[in-house]
C-alpha cells in the first residue's frame, strides 16, 4: 500500500507536481529513489525499448503490460501514456478499464488520427472536435473511481493553430477530463498562454530538442501550471550512458567501473526484502532439512 498522496491529492495542493519519464521499473525505481512524487510512463521510450520508432506502432495491451511493470515496481502515482486509446470509443473503454486494473494513476487520451506519432514530429493529423470530445466523454464514463484521472491531450496547435488547441482542451475539460495537456507550444508566450485560457489544470510536456522551449520549471508553476512530465529523461540517460560505457569498453578493452557493488545493486531493486522472506520462510532449504 502506497504511502504516498494520490495523484488527485497532490494536484488538489498548492504548487506543480514534476514527473519525471521512465521506460520501465528501473526507472521508475530511480525516479521515486530520487525523491520526486510521480512518475510519467513514455510511450515514444516504451516503444524504443521494443525497438520501435514513436510511430503508433506498440498496441494497448502492450502499454498496458508496460505499465503495469512500472506501477508494481514503485509506490509512486504513474501517469502513462495512452495514445489515442487505441480505437473508437468502445475501445477508449477498454482501455480506461485495463490500465485502472492495473494500478496506474492517471492516463491521457489524444486527438490525433491513428497511427499517431510523436507530438513533436511533422505530418500529424487530428480526428474531428467533436469525436476527440467523445472519446474523452467515454473514457470519464468507464473509470471505475474519480481516482484514476483522465488526461485530454490535444496536438492541435501542429495541425490549426494554438485557438484551436484550446477551444478543443476546453470542450475536453467540460466533457469531464481532469485535465487538458496541450502538445507542442512553440513559444514562450504560448506556453504562458495555456493556463491563462484553458478553464481547467494544465500539463506541460517538456521535450528537449522537441517544438516546445525549454523553460526552469519554476516559471511553468508560476504561470500556473499544475503537472510537469519529462517524458524523455531516463531514456535519454540511457541511451548517452550506454553509448559512453560501449565506447569505452572499445577504446581499453576494460570494463567500465561502476560505483556500486553487485549487492549494493540490488539492494535498490528490493534485497532487503526479499532476504528477509528469504530468512523467515528458510527458502531453498530442501523438505528433509525442515
Amino acid at each position: 500500500m502506497s504511502t504516498h498522496p494520490s495523484l488527485r491529492q497532490q494536484l488538489a495542493a498548492p504548487g506543480m507536481v514534476i514527473a519525471p519519464g521512465a521506460y520501465d521499473a528501473i526507472g521508475a525505481r530511480l525516479i521515486e529513489q530520487a525523491g520526486f512524487r510521480a512518475v510519467y510512463m513514455t510511450g515514444a521510450g516504451t516503444s524504443a525499448a521494443r525497438g520501435f520508432p514513436d510511430f503508433g506502432l506498440l498496441t494497448m495491451s502492450e502499454m498496458v503490460e508496460n505499465a503495469a511493470v512500472m506501477a508494481r515496481a514503485c509506490s509512486l502515482p504513474l501517469i502513462a501514456d495512452a495514445d489515442t486509446g487505441y480505437g473508437n470509443e468502445l475501445n477508449v473503454t477498454r482501455t480506461v478499464r485495463e490500465y485502472e486494473a492495473r494500478g496506474v494513476a492517471a492516463i491521457h487520451i489524444e486527438d490525433q488520427v491513428s497511427p499517431k506519432r510523436c507530438g513533436h514530429l511533422d505530418g500529424k493529423q487530428v480526428i474531428p472536435c467533436a469525436e476527440f470530445v467523445s472519446k474523452i466523454r467515454a473514457a470519464v464514463e468507464a473509470r471505475r473511481t474519480k481516482d484514476f484521472l483522465v488526461i485530454a491531450r490535444t496536438d492541435a496547435r501542429a495541425m490549426h493553430d494554438l485557438d484551436e488547441a484550446v477551444r478543443r482542451a476546453n470542450a475536453a475539460l467540460e466533457a469531464g477530463a481532469d485535465m487538458a495537456f496541450v502538445e507542442a507550444t512553440q513559444t514562450v508566450e504560448e506556453i504562458a498562454a495555456v493556463p491563462k485560457r484553458v478553464q481547467g489544470p494544465c500539463l506541460l510536456n517538456v521535450v528537449p530538442g522537441g517544438r516546445t522551449p525549454l523553460i526552469d520549471l519554476r516559471e511553468a508553476e508560476a504561470m500556473g501550471y499544475k503537472l510537469a512530465i519529462l517524458p524523455g529523461l531516463m531514456l535519454k540517460a540511457t541511451i548517452e550512458a550506454g553509448d559512453a560505457a560501449l565506447a569505452e569498453l572499445k577504446a581499453t578493452h576494460m570494463a567500465p567501473k561502476v560505483a556500486l557493488s553487485v549487492a549494493q545493486t540490488f539492494r535498490r531493486f528490493g534485497a532487503d526484502e526479499w532476504d528477509a522472506l528469504r530468512a523467515r520462510f528458510n527458502a531453498g532449504a530442501t523438505m528433509e532439512a525442515r
